[in-house]
Order: C-alpha cells, then structure tokens, then sequence
C-alpha cells in the first residue's frame, strides 16, 4: 500500500498549528501569569497566536498581565514564529548535528517561497545568523538608551525583548508595566530619535525579506540586483514615502497625533508611523483620535504588508507591485508585462491576483463576523481585522473589549495571514486526479 506524505503547504500549516498549541499550553499556566493564576482558553490562544504570527494584537497589557517566565514564552514565539516553523526546525536539527533530508529542503523552499531548492539550508542558516546578529546589536543600543531610565538590570530584558518583536514585526510591548498598566506602546518615545530609528529600522530590515539582503550583499549594486530585489526595494521606498506624506499631511494640525510635537516629533512620528503598517504594531502616535483618512490611508498599507521570505505579513509588497504592473499594461493594450527589461510569466500576474482575490475574501468575511458580534464601527472592525489578517497588531483600541467569538474568528485570521491564504488553501485542497480530457472553450462577457 502506498503511504501518504503530506504536501509542504500542509507541513507547514500543522508546523505553525503545533507551535501555536504548544504556546497556549504553556501560557495557560499559573506560572505565566503575574498573578499566579490559570489563563482562559481563549486568551491564552489569542495570545500565543499573535507571537507565533507575529501580529502583536494582545488582550492583555503583556508588560502587566505576564510574568516573566510568560513574557519569554512569548519571545520564543515571536523569534520562532519569525524566522519560520521550518527554519526554526532546522536550527534545533543543526544544533542536533543532523543532517537536513530532501524533504525538509523541498519545505524549506516552500515556506520562504524561494524559486529554487539549491542553497535553501543556506539560505535558512544565513537568515538565523542575520536575525541573531541584528537583533542583539540592537539590543545592546536600547540596553544603553534605558539604562538610566528604567534600570540596567531590568532593561537588558528590555532591549532583548523589544529588539526581537521589532524585528521579526511582532509590535508586541513591556512598556505598560511603567504607565500605569497602560498599552502605551512607543508614545512616551514618539520624539526619541535613537529608539524610533532603531526599532524602526528592525522593522524594515525584518519586513524586506532575506533573500533581498543576501543579493545586496553578493551583488553591491543596483544594476546587478535580482528583478525580485528591485521591485521589493522600489516598492518599499514608495509606500514609506506615501505613509509618511499622507500622515504628515492628515495629522499635521491634530492636537491629539501631530498637532502639539515639534518639527522633529512631527518627522519622526510620521516615519515611524508609515513603516509600523508593513507589519509591526508598535505606534507613537494615539491612532485612535487619528482622522478617518489616515485610518483608511494605514488599512491600505497593513494589506499590502511587508516581502517575501520576511518576518511580515500582508498579501506581499511584490504582490501588489505585480498587479499595479499587470493593470498598467492591460491599460496600455499590452499582452506582457516588462520591467528592467525583464518580462514576468503571466503565471506569476495570475497568481498575485488570485492571493490578493482571496485575501480580501478572508478579510471580508473576517469584518462581516466581527461587526455582527460586535457593537464597535466599520472603521474599527475593518482596521481590527486588516491589522490581524496582516498580522501588524495595530488597533483602535478594541482588542482587549472583543467577545469570544470575535477572538476565536481574528486566531484563524492572523493563522491563515501568516502561512499566507495560497499556502492555506493549498494545504485544505483535496488532491485530485489528473484528467488528459480537454474540453472547448467559451467565452463570456467580462466587464
């Protein structure tokens, strides 16, 4: 009889799923609590699925709520949920001494949605050893910067805690515990150029993906980059630029966001505020007494999300940017897409459509759930779920007030954000048989 293998896509979803139950298991328990007692169900999941997915929506302030021990066990979560399930897996097998099979390459490849199986353990090796690397060289400059303000002892935790979320776009925060129990996140900081720069930085550097490192490295100019690291980067700069324009001119007279900081608060809050969306949910700025535009305007840039092969979410910027193409040249009576003088298959246009198509399905249906449970508004919900599908972690300030239901529906939301819709759909589809009947074609009115 022949033995049943499961297809990457599903090694990957039940990856994440096994570390997310592992997660809940362990958060549930009175030692990850401050107070010493048991965590709900519902809670403890929430929770242990916006660090394994990087999203960083709490329902608990995480500086308060947790202990210690809990605290960690949310940092681990971040850094595996990171790097990935597959790249966290070949960590533990290299620390091990083991050797990594076929197989395991063949889902390497898949999760980091890399077009070749050659050097994929490499890639997976360097990606550790970059994470690592930056991750504490940042650490040891917050562990400067809140040295004298919150202790040194007590801000070694801090710099490493807050490095990591940073970095792998997780937004999640300690800074409760020193305001009142407060979600503060990086308000108290909104003009400190060091600690807005710094995490601000991890951000981008985490949300642009490995692969786009490991070719600016090798290559050191522009003309020689991949097509891949070309549209990544142009694409990021334009959405910084566009985020940071639209805040800087929507908030600039709001006396609750922009309205009362100085031209350097207005900078660096306008900065800082359009790199967070792609997908990290630290803010400086109250995004509640944000004006409607400027939610809208956040929404956009939370769906479009970070890169490929990154610590981020969103449907990929190399997603949108093929779709603005593909439109482009249908707009233009072109039958191909080129850019750099390079034409994309129209698998690879088809294929961003459909991600985007289904995404905002799940979104859709994400909103429609939440606003029949909730009394909360469509800009609320909307950015609630945008946030958790995109796995950002921003919010209106509506997580910690949701009904289970509304919980239980954003868990499979940011779950099915991080694995990324394809991936998911990929691994519930029912193998089929292949047919060689080919049947005519027709056509109908479209438009």
């Amino acid at each position: 009889m022949k033995q049943h293998k499961m297809k990457p896509p599903q090694m990957i979803a039940i990856g994440f799923f096994s570390i997310i139950a592992f997660g809940t298991f362990l958060l549930m328990m009175p030692l990850s609590s401050a107070s010493g007692q048991f965590t709900s169900l519902i809670n403890a999941l929430f929770t242990a699925t916006s660090a394994v997915c990087v999203t960083g929506l709490a329902v608990v302030e995480t500086g308060v709520y947790w202990s210690g021990f809990g605290q960690l066990v949310i940092l681990l979560l971040i850094q595996a949920g990171g790097l990935g399930f597959m790249t966290s897996a070949t960590l533990f097998a290299l620390l091990l001494g083991k050797k990594i099979g076929l197989r395991s390459r063949i889902v390497l490849q898949e999760s980091h949605n890399v077009l070749s199986l050659t050097g994929v353990v490499r890639l997976a090796k360097m990606m550790i050893l970059f994470s690592l690397s930056i991750e504490a060289v940042a650490a040891f400059v917050l562990w400067l910067r809140w040295g004298g303000q919150f202790g040194w002892v007590k801000s070694i935790w801090l710099g490493i805690f807050h490095s990591v979320s940073a970095f792998n776009n997780a937004g999640f925060d300690l800074f409760g515990q020193f305001y009142g129990g407060k979600a503060v996140s990086l308000m108290p900081f909104v003009d400190d150029p060091l600690v807005i720069l710094v995490l601000g930085g991890l951000i981008v550097f985490g949300g642009l993906g490995f692969a786009v490192f490991m070719d600016i490295y090798k290559e050191r100019k522009f003309s020689k980059l991949d097509l891949h690291t070309k549209i990544v980067l142009i694409t990021t700069a334009t959405l910084l630029i566009i985020g940071f324009l639209g805040i800087m001119t929507f908030e600039f007279s709001n006396p609750a966001t922009l309205g009362n900081l100085s031209w350097k608060g207005k900078i660096l809050a306008s900065l800082f505020q359009s790199i967070t969306p792609r997908t990290a949910g630290y803010f400086s700025l109250d995004l509640a007494q944000a004006a409607s535009q400027t939610q809208l305007m956040m929404i956009i840039l939370m769906f479009i999300g970070a890169s490929p092969n990154s610590t981020g979410g969103g449907i990929k910027t190399t997603t949108f940017a093929v779709i603005i193409l593909g439109l482009w040249a249908l707009i233009r009576g072109k039958d191909s897409v080129v850019i750099f003088e390079r034409t994309l298959q129209k698998e690879q246009i088809l294929k961003a459509m459909f991600i985007a198509m289904l995404s905002f399905l799940l979104l859709m249906v994400t909103v429609l759930v939440v606003l029949i449970v909730e009394p909360f508004s469509l800009m609320q919900v909307l950015y609630e779920s945008t946030s958790a599908f995109a796995t950002v972690g921003l919010s209106l300030g509506i997580t910690p007030q949701l009904h289970t239901i509304s919980k239980a529906m954003l868990v499979f939301t940011m779950y099915a954000g991080r694995i990324g819709p394809l991936t998911l759909a990929l691994a519930l589809a029912a193998k089929g048989e292949k047919r060689n009947i080919k049947y005519p074609e027709e056509k109908i009115i479209i438009g």
